[in-house]
């Protein structure tokens, strides 16, 4: 079976959109995943309506919460800022993983930036989690079976 993503992740800086397509790329190597069928917010901010607009801002975010109440998985950059030890997420993002996480969406965590530390709410609420080198391992996950991937974060 493949599967339809959420691509939920900021993407404020140059280097946040190179991780989005990085991630994009993996999951369209992945064989359960349907290739077609990612949905990168980036790529659909209803180019129709002036940004930041009353309209563009219905249109958008009802768009995006349509999508993660019907994929199948959300992957997640919680890549944003560091602080020390600490990776500090993008609100939106979170909003996204909240969400998923209470219409039984699975989700999986991605965090380029190695940290020591994690949100307790954050840190239980995926199926599996992978950081550092281990991002590329997206390409071969299984998202048919979802295997729980355990990361070894303290959590605050």
């Amino acid at each position: 079976m493949a599967n339809s993503i959420y691509l939920a992740a900021p993407f404020f800086s140059e280097t946040q959109i190179e991780r989005v397509k990085e991630v994009q790329s993996l999951l369209k190597q992945n064989s359960t995943v349907d290739s077609d069928n990612i949905f990168v917010p980036m790529e659909h901010q209803m180019e129709s309506e002036e940004f930041g607009s009353f309209p563009w801002q219905v249109g958008v975010f009802e768009s995006d919460v349509r999508q993660v109440r019907t994929a199948d998985a959300v992957v997640a950059i919680l890549d944003y800022e560091k602080n020390g030890d600490e990776i500090l997420s993008d609100s939106g993002t979170v909003f996204e993983v909240g969400m998923a996480y209470e219409h039984g969406v699975p989700v999986i965590f991605i965090q380029f930036d190695k940290a020591g530390k994690m949100n307790l709410m954050l840190a239980r609420s995926y199926a599996a989690c992978f950081s550092g080198d281990d991002v590329k391992k997206l390409a071969s996950y299984n998202f048919d079976e979802l295997p729980t991937v355990f990361s070894k974060l303290e959590v605050f």
